[in-house]
């Protein structure tokens, strides 16, 4: 695979993951606040865990095939 692609990839995830934090920073929801935001922290911490171990992962296995394909 072309490195260029890798560039293209990876520049569309940082985009729609930039316009997505911002879409949610100005939403209705997130600016009238939220009453029960210090309830069930148990799990939330378990869901932000979760999505932390899949993005290192998917970093990971992004890096292993850039090292597999661009280096040869």
């Amino acid at each position: 695979m072309n490195l260029y692609a890798y560039y293209i990839i990876f520049a569309v995830i940082l985009l729609f993951g930039s316009v997505a934090t911002v879409m949610i920073g100005i939403s209705r929801k997130n600016q009238d606040g939220d009453q029960t935001y210090f309830q069930k922290t148990g799990v939330k911490w378990v869901r932000l865990t979760a999505l932390y171990v899949i993005a290192i992962a998917a970093g990971l296995l992004a890096l292993l095939a850039y090292i597999r394909y661009a280096v040869e």
